[in-house]
């Protein structure tokens, strides 16, 4: 009976508005810095769309590189984050939960079913948006990038920026990725890597590249929140 209530649509949405509401309060409270912003300067500068990627892990605290990246960057304020999100029903409650951090919802998966999801995030990147996607996502394996983001990154012609975030206070959630969950009140960090090309005659061949740079972001991220240097970098 519990599991049904839980599951019911309209739970689902008062479930992802709290939880939007407690990320929104942990991003409030929590003092943030930014590092790598030199990597997404080109594409700010000279307006270019870019596909931002990152570990699912690290999906409750990436919205916050937007707010960010809007204060450093002023030519990215007008831009519209696309994020995809899987039709499965967990997919859909992380979509009624992004969605209320000014990103819109892409539906489709990077693994199975994923044409339509593919098609509308090239539309995306074509009228001159970024793109974010979680190669992991929805459901794993953890940290192992399905193909689909080697894929557009070629038939976009645009490269991917790999990114990762952490916080100083936070609680890794018993799920399929280690879910890190934010705790407000801490210290917490975004960190954006070089920008990857994905040559467009081995798609498949970038994915070690792609899943390296992904896992790198986050250990840096993670060094960075376990003893943060004097002089950090503020937006």
């Amino acid at each position: 009976m519990l599991r049904k209530l839980i599951r019911h649509p309209r739970t689902q949405i008062l479930l992802a508005r709290l939880l939007s509401a407690y990320l929104g309060f942990c991003y409030r409270t929590s003092r943030w810095s930014v590092l790598g912003a030199e990597h997404l300067a080109p594409f700010a500068e000279a307006n270019r769309p870019m596909i931002i990627a990152f570990w699912h892990e690290r999906l409750p605290m990436m919205p916050m590189l937007w707010t960010l990246a809007h204060r450093q960057f002023p030519g990215m304020a007008g831009w519209q984050p696309h994020v995809l999100v899987s039709q499965h029903r967990d997919g859909r409650f992380i979509g009624e939960v992004v969605a209320r951090f000014r990103l819109v919802m892409v539906h489709g998966s990077t693994s199975r079913g994923g044409a339509a999801g593919l098609r509308g995030l090239l539309r995306v990147l074509k009228d001159g948006s970024p793109v974010i996607i979680t190669p992991d996502g929805p459901r794993g394996p953890r940290r192992k990038a399905a193909e689909g983001v080697a894929q557009m990154a070629v038939l976009a012609g645009t490269p991917i920026v790999p990114t990762a975030a952490a916080t100083s206070r936070h609680r890794l959630l018993p799920s399929w990725d280690r879910m890190m969950l934010p705790l407000p009140f801490g210290r917490g960090v975004l960190v954006c890597g070089p920008a990857i090309t994905v040559p467009r005659e081995d798609a498949a061949g970038a994915l070690p590249a792609i899943e390296a740079a992904l896992t790198a972001a986050c250990d840096a991220a993670d060094a960075w929140v376990a003893s943060p240097p004097a002089k950090a970098s503020r937006p």
